[in-house]
C-alpha cells in the first residue's frame, strides 16, 4: 500500500467488522471522497463471528466460508465509497446471547490487553496521518463488545500516536486534530423519519423502536456535528448492499424512501469528543478548525469549504 499524499486532508473511520463502515457514516465518507479527501476505513476484526443476516444467503457454502466472504464483501463496499480500507486482523468476539450471559471466546478481539489491541492501530495512524479520526461512543453504538473495543482503542491509538515514547516500533509520531464518536442511530433523527413518513401516509418502520426507546441523560446533548450529506445516501445503499451475508435487501434498513430521508434527515451526525483546533459547536463539518498547509502556502484550506 502506498503512503497517502501529503497534501490532502485525510480522515480514518475506525469500525469493530465489516459492515459497520457502510450502516455508520458511509455518505458522509463518500461525499468527502467526492471533495478529494484521503479516506481511510480501519476495520478491527474479520467479522468471522458474525450471523447470517439475510435469509437469501443462508445456504451451508456461505456459513463454511463466512470469513473469507465477508473480505469480499469488504472489499467491494470498499470501492463503491471510494475509500481505502486497512484491517487490524483481530478475530471477532461474537455478540454473547442468553441469561446470564455465555463468557467471550478466548483470544477475540474484546479480550485483548489494551496495549496489545490499540499497538496495531498507532501503527495505522502513524502510517495513515489522519488529520481526523471517527469512532465509536463508550457504549460502541450499542454494547457489542467489539464495538466497545473500539472505541477503547480509538481513543488510546487518538491520544497516544503523536508521543514518541509510546509504542515504539510502529512508525514515526503523528497526533491526529479532532476525534469523533458516531452518532448515526439517536432518538431525534428517528422521531424526524418517523413523523415524515406518517405525515407522508407510510408505514413507518420507527414507531416500534421508538416505543421502546430507553432516554439516557448524557445523550442528550451528544450530537455536536452534522454533515449534509443526503447526496450521497445512494452511494451508502449501494455499500450496504455489498455486505450481503449482513444486509436484506427488504430489512429495516431500506425501509424509508431516500425522498423522505433527504428532506427529514439529509445529515450523518457525529459527537466531538478531542479536538486539538479551535471550533465552534454545533459543527456542519469534520475539518472545522482544520487548515492544512504552512504559513504563506497557497495551500490552505477551511474545513467549511467543502
Amino acid at each position: 500500500m502506498t503512503d497517502p499524499p501529503a497534501e490532502r486532508l485525510r480522515l480514518m473511520a475506525v469500525h469493530a467488522h465489516p459492515d459497520d463502515e457502510s450502516s455508520k457514516g458511509a455518505a458522509t465518507m463518500a461525499r468527502y471522497v467526492a471533495a478529494g479527501v484521503d479516506v481511510v476505513v480501519v476495520t478491527c476484526t474479520g467479522g468471522e463471528r458474525g450471523s447470517i443476516l439475510n435469509p437469501a444467503m443462508e445456504r451451508p457454502e456461505v456459513l463454511a466460508n463466512l470469513a473469507e466472504i465477508r473480505r469480499e464483501e469488504m472489499d467491494k463496499a470498499r470501492r463503491i465509497l471510494g475509500v481505502r480500507q486497512d484491517w487490524l486482523g483481530f478475530v471477532d468476539s461474537g455478540l454473547p446471547e442468553g441469561d446470564p450471559l455465555p463468557p467471550l471466546p478466548e483470544g477475540c478481539f474484546a479480550l485483548q490487553p489494551l496495549e496489545v489491541a490499540t499497538r496495531p492501530l498507532v501503527g495505522w495512524v502513524r502510517k495513515e496521518r489522519p488529520h481526523v479520526m471517527i469512532t465509536y461512543d463508550e457504549n460502541g453504538g450499542y454494547p457489542h463488545p467489539d464495538h466497545i473495543m473500539c472505541h477503547r482503542v480509538s481513543v488510546e491509538a487518538f491520544e497516544s500516536a503523536g508521543d514518541p515514547e509510546r509504542y515504539a516500533g510502529t512508525g514515526q509520531p503523528w497526533q491526529p486534530l479532532k476525534l469523533y464518536n458516531q452518532q448515526s442511530h439517536h432518538k431525534e433523527r428517528y422521531q424526524a423519519l418517523h413523523a415524515a413518513m406518517t405525515a407522508a401516509g407510510l408505514e413507518s418502520p420507527y414507531g416500534e423502536r421508538l416505543a421502546k426507546w430507553v432516554d439516557r441523560p448524557e445523550d442528550a446533548h451528544r450530537v455536536t456535528t452534522r454533515v449534509p450529506c443526503a447526496d450521497y445516501f445512494p452511494v451508502r445503499d449501494q455499500a450496504l448492499l455489498a455486505h450481503a451475508t449482513q444486509v436484506d435487501p427488504n430489512s429495516f434498513w431500506f425501509g424509508c424512501p431516500l425522498h423522505v430521508q433527504r428532506a427529514a434527515w439529509p445529515t450523518e451526525d457525529f459527537q466531538l469528543a478531542r479536538s486539538l483546533v479551535d471550533t465552534t459547536v454545533p459543527e456542519d463539518d469534520l475539518f472545522a478548525g482544520i487548515r492544512l498547509g504552512t504559513p504563506g502556502d497557497a495551500c490552505l484550506f477551511e474545513g467549511t469549504s467543502i
